[in-house]
């Protein structure tokens, strides 16, 4: 049988991430880059535990103005520092309540950057590593960050995203670009069953991607997000996928 992630972006002050959390498997918690302090990680870490949600690191760039979506230039040694700063933050939250991190998906404007520089993916993986080489990375399908991961001998998760369109070139269309989010919950709904089911994107160009899907991304803060996760539910069941937390080890 097929089975499939579904993950979230949560603990940035979202008002429905209680919510959120009981249509997911996995959570990436955001660790005090772009969103999120102490008292935030310490809450949704519980409520992905009363869940039994996997827990992920979801470090981005310090730029609270701009929910860290703005490219950044960033050398590689300092996105291994401000990676493995947040992450730790996480983990010995995480370790005060008895769980462990499942794994790490960075954020927004370094996810991106990250998925096209192979040097600065590389610095992520290290960073990972060097925290608990036990935790997986997400990562765009085909990305470098990736080949970085394999690279590292971590354990990679392929992600794509239910609520964004995509390019020719697997990359995702611009969030300036009004074609960038999908806001009907059916159509979003479609958009994944093509590439869970049949292992393709359709691009907004028109063409048939090969995709590898092993997590969904469905964003918190997307307008229709309770009805994207409820549609997928209801297909993906139908089409006799299993939705299930992603295979990365150890698990709260």
């Amino acid at each position: 049988m097929k089975r499939i992630d579904l993950n979230c972006d949560l603990g940035e002050g979202g008002e429905h991430d209680a919510e959120l959390m009981a249509l997911i498997t996995s959570a990436n918690i955001a660790c005090g880059g772009h969103a999120g302090d102490d008292e935030s990680m310490r809450h949704t870490v519980q409520l992905a535990r009363s869940h039994a949600v996997a827990i992920g690191a979801h470090p981005g760039f310090k730029d609270r103005e701009h929910f860290g979506r703005r490219e950044l230039p960033v050398s590689p040694d300092e996105a291994f520092a401000l990676v493995a700063e947040q992450i730790e933050s996480l983990r010995q939250i995480a370790a005060m309540h008895g769980a462990k991190l499942a794994h790490v998906k960075p954020h927004g404007a370094l996810y991106n950057q990250a998925a096209r520089d192979p040097a600065l993916a590389d610095a992520i993986a290290r960073a990972v590593v060097a925290i608990d080489a036990r935790i997986a990375l997400f990562g765009p399908a085909g990305s470098h960050l990736i080949k970085a991961g394999n690279r590292h001998g971590l354990k990679v998760v392929s992600e794509v995203f239910a609520d964004r369109n995509y390019r020719s070139d697997y990359t995702l269309v611009p969030r300036d670009d009004p074609r960038a989010l999908i806001t009907d919950g059916a159509v979003a709904v479609r958009h994944i069953l093509a590439m869970v089911s049949e292992g393709v994107i359709i691009t907004v160009e028109g063409n048939r991607l090969p995709v590898v899907a092993d997590t969904v991304c469905v964003h918190g803060e997307t307008p229709a997000a309770m009805t994207i996760l409820q549609g997928l539910h209801r297909s993906l069941t139908q089409a006799g996928i299993e939705i299930a937390r992603a295979d990365t080890g150890d698990h709260p």
